[in-house]
């Protein structure tokens, strides 16, 4: 009994030892973070920011010196209350409640990341970022992070709030090259920060954090959404009330539309250059112009020329009847190592990071994605170039696809069908190979496909969403590389000022067909430009592509009227290749394409390609070791029984087709001899005219050529529906 007190003594002078040494390794860990703390250097706070990124091309010249140096400061009281608040209710509600670090806010983030299985929520306050923003460097690590805090505690014991707020208002990124808010008042709304109203002063809040994302020159809906939820946190956080609230937010955005021009040389390039650099490297836009980078490309001085000489150029585009011209984006790259040597993503005026067209807009790609959803996974099947596809009437499911004129053949071969661009042998052989197998291959190559989009008009380039002409040209890149795609980039390696490299390219590699079935590829593409829908393409060496055309949206808006939505040209030579896309950026009754893809993009396809590739060499495409050219042709026996169970219907059509044609070209006969035009040449007969586009080998500039309608023209001669594609 004598030992329990003992035993008790001991175990209190344990506890008392015990919280000692913890009172004393917290004072410990507290003078070591006050002296760490104190340690931080924020003199910079008070500094403007100087620094350029430059950008070097691919034989080491300078193109481009990015910098931030406009901020135009403002004392924060000449700054709009309702913008401060605005700013403080979306980035850091307990701005005046916590002291550089908000452990709360920290917590809740925590909580939602892991949750959301991904970080979908930051817990940076608005000092935090002020640290990040001006102090440190783009590191993703712990140890950055905590110094990112350490200097946050440190700004809050030397700055009050208000010159904290004045600080990160007149340094923080809204975007569209505007630094701080006078600037973005500016930009945006072509008055002075003091100007701005609540409506106003909400959308600029909105933008910090994510700039090009939420401006409302690249998504006016986007930035409109992300305005009233700043609005929305506003009334929550009781500066606004709720009719002040529904009162802004019924608002529309109204900008100023004076942007300015950055006059700098290769914009589009520049843009895009930087999209990779966040994208793929994790920079921020702020630490690109003002971090003092080198940044090596692959932009190709004579190449990128050759592309800005021709979209400088009207008369290689549609007139336009008003001030909204048609817009158009291309990307020409290297097939063999991905490099992007030149890309133009619009016409026009380019504003800084405005939508680059070659990159970021998404369309229907029309025929020009056959390749892609068929033939290329039919030739992996063991489909060869005279396999024998069904051309007649079709019904799948409810799916009755139907050839741009309205006719059928019976049966053609599959070189046929790829360079005429004959729609119902696409679906046909779509339906042979198996939906799975189009869908498998066309994600193989990098497309963002949707559910919605698993249905037999993926042959036709039926897209939901669509494609971009770097997607596009970085897949018909692998036809020309033996079957190997190359992921497109522009950016080498990226060094800091210490010459230290931070990022370096490393290109994905991936095989999508053998070297023997992306030859025949190349073959049969490579005849789609001789005499079928790509003629316009044809240059003085090889060449291969093929053409794109979507039609106008089944809508009451477009009824009646003959015409098309967007129109492509995919193709590439031995040494480059190229995507080009032309439309409008939105397309009504007003402003829509009366040509197809082989009239304009064909055309900027031959004329960029003629002048990118002017005094080099003359090339085939490289033939695969033991590759028989009999084996493009011959047909494997496994073909010759597909279909047979459709033989006699066949059959039938093929006959009712022939005696129809027959009969077509006999009056067509009399009534040339009756007008005087015996002589003249049948530009339907033998399927060679019966194509979505143009399919002679005129390679003149297009507005000479007086069968082909220019749009706008409306002459009426060759682009109906009957020349254009589903």
């Amino acid at each position: 009994m004598l030992n329990k007190p003992k035993k008790l003594q001991s175990k209190r002078r344990y506890v008392r030892r015990a919280a000692g040494a913890a009172l004393i390794a917290a004072a410990a860990l507290l003078l070591i973070g006050a002296w760490w703390v104190s340690s931080q250097d924020i003199n910079k706070l008070g500094e403007p920011l100087h620094g350029q990124t430059l950008l070097f091309d691919r034989n080491g010249g300078q193109y481009a010196a990015l910098s931030s140096s406009k901020i135009i400061p403002v004392p924060l009281a000449e700054i709009p209350k309702h913008l401060v608040n605005a700013v403080v209710a979306v980035e850091d509600k307990r701005f005046y409640e916590h002291e550089g670090v908000d452990l709360s806010a920290l917590g809740r983030a925590a909580v939602r990341n892991i949750r959301a299985g991904g970080v979908v929520e930051g817990g940076s306050t608005i000092t935090q970022q002020l640290a990040k923003n001006v102090l440190l460097n783009a590191d993703r690590t712990m140890a950055r992070k905590l110094k990112e805090a350490a200097m946050a505690v440190k700004i809050e014991l030397v700055y009050d709030k208000d010159e904290i707020l004045e600080m990160y208002m007149n340094q923080i990124y809204f975007g569209e090259g505007a630094w701080g808010v006078e600037q973005a008042a500016r930009v945006y709304f072509g008055k002075s920060a003091a100007g701005l109203g609540l409506a106003e002063s909400a959308l600029l809040a909105a933008l910090p954090k994510a700039p090009s994302h939420y401006s409302p020159y690249t998504d006016e809906g986007r930035a409109l959404e992300r305005r009233n939820l700043v609005l929305q946190l506003m009334a929550e956080q009781g500066y606004i009330t709720a009719d002040e609230r529904k009162q802004a937010q019924a608002e529309p955005i109204r900008t100023s539309g004076e942007r300015e021009a950055p006059g700098r040389k290769y914009p589009y390039y520049v843009d895009y250059v930087l999209q990779e650099a966040e994208e793929t490297y994790g920079l921020t836009e702020r630490e690109l112009l003002s971090g003092e980078y080198r940044i090596y490309t692959h932009l190709d001085p004579k190449v990128q020329e050759a592309v800005e000489q021709v979209y400088a150029d009207n008369s290689m585009f549609p007139e336009q009847a008003d001030d909204i011209p048609v817009q158009s984006g291309a990307v020409v790259s290297e097939p063999s190592s991905g490099a992007i040597r030149g890309l133009v993503g619009g016409r026009g005026g380019q504003v800084y990071r405005g939508l680059n067209r070659a990159s970021q807009i998404r369309r229907q790609p029309g025929s020009a994605f056959k390749p892609i959803s068929v033939y290329a996974p039919a030739l992996a099947e063991g489909y060869k170039a005279d396999s024998r596809l069904y051309d007649g009437e079709l019904d799948i499911g409810g799916y009755r696809p139907r050839n741009y004129d309205g006719s059928s053949r019976g049966e053609v071969s599959l070189k046929e069908a790829l360079v005429h661009s004959y729609n119902v042998p696409a679906v046909w052989l779509l339906n042979e190979i198996g939906l799975g197998k189009g869908w498998d291959y066309a994600m193989k190559a990098g497309f963002k496909l949707l559910p919605e989009d698993r249905n037999l008009s993926l042959a036709l380039g039926g897209l939901q969403q669509g494609v971009s002409p770097l997607e596009l040209g970085q897949a018909y890149g692998a036809f020309a590389n033996g079957g190997m795609m190359m992921e497109s980039h522009a950016i080498v390696r990226i060094e800091n000022k210490a010459g230290t490299v931070i990022g370096e390219a490393s290109p994905a590699k991936t095989r999508l067909l053998s070297e023997n079935d992306a030859y025949t590829m190349t073959l049969l593409l490579e005849e789609a430009v001789k005499s079928g829908t790509g003629t316009r393409a044809a240059l003085e060496r090889p060449a291969a592509g093929k053409t794109g055309t979507t039609q106008l949206p089944d809508t009451e808006m477009f009824q009646g009227l003959d015409g098309s939505k967007d129109i492509w040209f995919a193709g590439y030579t031995p040494e480059l290749a190229a995507a080009i896309w032309m439309g409008y950026d939105k397309t009504d009754a007003d402003h829509y394409m009366q040509a197809t893809g082989g009239t304009y993009p064909a055309v900027l396809f031959q004329r960029i390609m003629s002048l990118a590739l002017a005094g080099e060499p003359v090339r085939p495409f490289p033939v695969p070791d033991g590759y028989d050219p009999y084996l493009a042709i011959a047909r494997e026996s496994k073909q010759e029984d597909k279909g047979n169970k459709k033989d006699k219907v066949k059959e039938k059509d093929k006959k009712e087709n022939e005696e129809r044609e027959e009969n077509r070209k006999d009056n067509g006969k009399k009534e040339a001899e009756r007008s005087g035009r015996a002589d003249d040449t049948d530009d339907e007969g033998d399927g060679g005219g019966e194509d979505d586009d143009d399919n002679d080998n005129d390679n003149d500039n297009v507005n000479d050529d007086p069968e082909w309608e220019q749009p706008g023209k409306g002459n009426g001669k060759g682009n109906g529906k009957k020349d254009r594609e589903d």
